[in-house]
């Protein structure tokens, strides 16, 4: 009766290990081809080609005012964000010195013309006597050289007295353009000086309902980028609103900075609302290519390949075309290579351009890793069994 009793329990575990070989090899080695492979449906859609970078938003024109005189601020006329009309004044230099070189001009102006006045006069005189011969010609070609002299310096001081009166007219700064004050640099009391350069005293934007964005698009992009390309931008200030601009410019002078080759891109942009301030960091993207309603297949199975490290595309020429790519897709349970040609892509999504593929048609992305993880613990633990 025990005997009995030990050899249906031996029975038992037996079934039981026999069982459990039987699901293991079932699962690994007759589970379906298709849970092994990852894939994702062909599907028709958009598709957008962009390149991006930072920038900062400026005024279209930006006017820097200055002084070709030196001199003691007096006054201010305007601040901050005040609107300004071309010609307005700004603000004023302390006249005091101005004024005392115009008496002082003026003073020498009055002195040149009595001498011009004696001078003529002595030369009218001589003119008579020579005549009747009364002195040689010597004496009268002297006094028409001092006449002359005098006349010239009567012009000289004129000049210094007009040159003088301007430096006076400079003293008092006026707008050139009309426009917005965006910065003042100076305040009352203050000295300056344009001894060796002229000092920015203010800075007018001219138009901020127009303004443009200077961004640092990379060599690789520039490319593709051309003039009247879309271009949409987001700012720190509005971070739920796309504001949109146009390629204007495409500027030649390259910018090098620790061997990155950047070229500046001037996008236009308007601002009726004048909610966009200069110096705003803007987060651009450029709008290259545009496709609609095209067969869109995943990047992801491009990179796909059962047999690594193979080149993309095929070589014609000797060079490798990048249009010429693959895809595998389950046919009869096994990877199927279908060649195809390919557009633009935005990162995540590329345009088939030709090929035997159709919208619907599944592709291979890649492979399920924890399946193959489960192999090898299964088969670990068999050998240790």
């Amino acid at each position: 009766m025990k005997n009995a009793s030990v050899a249906k329990w031996m029975l038992v575990v037996i079934i039981t290990i026999l069982g459990g070989f039987g699901y293991w090899w079932f699962m690994i080695y007759k589970a379906p081809i298709k849970e092994r492979f990852k894939q994702e449906s062909i599907e028709r859609g958009d598709v957008l080609q962009t390149a991006s970078a930072n920038g900062t938003l400026n005024p279209v024109v930006l006017v820097n005012v200055g002084t070709q005189v030196s001199g003691t601020v007096k006054e201010l006329k305007v601040d901050f964000n005040d609107h300004v009309k071309k010609g307005e004044v700004m603000a004023t230099l302390d006249p005091s010195l101005f004024n005392a070189q115009i008496a002082q001009s003026s003073a020498n102006v009055a002195n040149a013309q009595s001498s011009v006045a004696l001078a003529r006069a002595n030369k009218n005189r001589s003119h008579e006597l020579f005549e009747k011969e009364y002195i040689s010609r010597q004496d009268y070609e002297h006094t028409l050289q001092t006449l002359e002299s005098a006349e010239a310096s009567l012009a000289l001081a004129k000049a210094q007295m007009q040159r003088d009166l301007t430096n006076k007219n400079y003293s008092i700064i006026k707008s050139p353009v009309s426009g917005v004050v965006v910065d003042r640099q100076i305040d009352v009391g203050q000295t300056v000086a344009a001894s060796f350069q002229t000092p920015t005293l203010f800075k007018i934007a001219q138009d901020l309902r127009k303004m443009q964005i200077d961004a640092n698009f990379a060599e690789a992009d520039i490319g593709q980028i051309k003039v009247g390309q879309d271009v949409t931008f987001n700012v720190d200030a509005f971070s739920n609103r796309t504001f949109k601009g146009v390629v204007k410019q495409i500027r030649l002078n390259a910018t090098i900075t620790s061997n990155v080759v950047t070229y500046d891109i001037v996008v236009s942009v308007d601002n009726p609302q004048q909610i966009l301030f200069p110096g705003m960091t803007a987060y651009v993207t450029v709008i290259e290519n545009r496709r609609t309603n095209v067969l869109l297949v995943s990047n992801a199975a491009l990179r796909y390949d059962p047999v690594p490290n193979k080149k993309i595309g095929k070589k014609q020429n000797g060079l490798a075309d990048a249009t010429k790519r693959h895809v595998y897709i389950l046919e009869n349970a096994q990877p199927k290579k279908i060649n195809i040609s390919v557009g633009i892509t935005d990162g995540k999504y590329t345009e088939v351009t030709d090929g035997a593929l159709k919208a619907g048609d599944k592709v291979i992305v890649g492979e399920n890793k924890d399946d193959s993880a489960k192999d090898n613990k299964n088969k670990s633990s068999l050998r240790l069994f």
